[in-house]
């Protein structure tokens, strides 16, 4: 092949189809534990595994999965980690610096991606610049919003200045939607890509609406189910969703509350709205026939990073009312597709949550139109996104290797 050939090249459309990806993938939180952070990242590491990539997956120790579960193409690396305040379920990781630099010398990942900022995640950024291995990063968890509602305010700005130094130190960050990335970059955070998250739409489907698990739950047919599925947590703004159940409820005496999830707030929660059917902790089709059994989605918090719950409602045909912030912003076209009122407007979430219950029937046109909206949100478009990224990623850090690689798979 001529010189003048081989210099018209693009390096970073020919490289993927070379050879797969080595990355190492560090978290703090990873399934049987139950969050949004942990079930969507194994989302993308079962797509990424699917895709022939090869990945080492590093955690915490988890007391509920002890031992490391390799499989085809995933090494598990198990570290050490505490329980988390409030959460004693989850671990957070501690420092491992030294354990990360000998295993990534001994086998040397293409790119270490880092979706959690804990101590696990700051060792995993350090031993990759060590090493000079490309990093990316996830921005999935708003802590620095999280602090007010813990009585933590005052380190507000200091948790933002340590997420703004852990991140810019990466090759890039993905963040979910375009309004987050927006809100970063005014707080200084650079290299900022917006990565959309997907949804599993055979999985939440209307088509698994159960009667039976109805009427275990004490609903009839004409009977209005309102749910609500998240962390029962002081930042979930749970009192807004009493406010609006109970006022919904003086119109609609036959509205049902049901409830999917655990935390500190469970029981102030229970205490308050006695009348709540709480079911605890659910996932897999357990979880999405419980969507799709429910009529109605209210989701009143105002500090996600995305919400992953938002799509599962949407792709389960429910009529949904939340703020007009994350996922909700990015997906719901407002009197179409679900509800949205205007970000810490309690009093508009509150009348968006009654106008709703004229729409709870299944065959109204609006929730008709939100599962039609997720149904192009398929989680292979996500991965090819990830994977474009990473390859950005591996590409600006090091530029000559690629080269050299390049040439060496044109000469052959």
């Amino acid at each position: 092949m001529n010189s003048a050939h081989e210099a018209a090249l693009d390096v970073t459309d020919l490289l993927p189809a070379q050879r797969c990806l080595r990355v190492a993938v560090v978290t703090e939180t990873y399934p049987p534990e139950i969050n949004g952070v942990a079930l969507s990242l194994a989302k993308l590491v079962d797509g990424m595994l699917a895709r022939g990539h090869e990945i080492q997956l590093v955690r915490p120790r988890q007391a509920v999965a002890p031992q490391a579960q390799h499989s085809d193409g995933m090494q598990v690396m198990l570290m050490r980690g505490l329980p988390i305040p409030h959460y004693p379920q989850l671990r957070l990781g501690l420092p491992a610096k030294s354990a990360l630099v000998a295993a990534w010398q001994k086998r040397r990942p293409d790119l270490v991606h880092i979706a959690t900022e804990g101590p696990l995640g700051w060792s995993a950024l350090q031993a990759a610049r060590k090493l000079r291995l490309p990093v990316s990063s996830e921005f999935r968890t708003n802590f620095h919003a999280y602090s007010a509602h813990y009585g933590l305010g005052w380190l507000n700005r200091t948790i933002a200045a340590y997420l703004r130094k852990f991140h810019n130190q990466a090759g890039l960050t993905m963040v979910p939607t375009e309004a987050l990335r927006e809100q970063l970059a005014q707080l200084g955070f650079e290299r900022l890509t917006v990565v959309g998250r997907g949804v599993d739409t055979r999985r939440f489907d209307p088509a698994r609406r159960d009667d039976n698990l109805r009427q275990r739950w004490g609903v009839q047919s004409y009977d209005p189910v309102l749910l609500y599925v998240g962390r029962l947590a002081p930042e979930k703004n749970l009192a807004l969703l009493i406010k609006a159940y109970q006022t919904m409820a003086q119109q609609q005496a036959r509205l049902r509350l049901v409830v999917v999830g655990d935390g500190p707030s469970a029981d102030e929660l229970r205490r308050r709205c006695p009348s709540a059917i709480m079911l605890g902790m659910q996932s897999g089709l357990e979880l999405a026939a419980i969507y799709a059994s429910a009529d109605m989605f209210l989701f009143p918090s105002v500090t996600e990073t995305f919400g992953n719950v938002t799509p599962e409602a949407l792709a389960s045909g429910l009529a949904l009312v939340a703020y007009e912030h994350a996922a909700a912003q990015e997906l719901v076209c407002h009197g179409d597709n679900g509800l949205l009122a205007p970000l810490h407007d309690e009093d508009a979430f509150v009348r968006r949550a009654c106008d709703v219950l004229d729409r709870w029937k299944p065959d109204n046109p609006m929730r008709l139109a939100a599962r039609r909206s997720m149904l192009a949100r398929d989680w292979q478009s996500i991965l090819e996104q990830v994977e474009d990224r990473w390859w950005s990623a591996i590409g600006s850090a090091e530029p000559q290797r690629m080269r050299n690689v390049a040439g060496l798979a044109v000469q052959v």
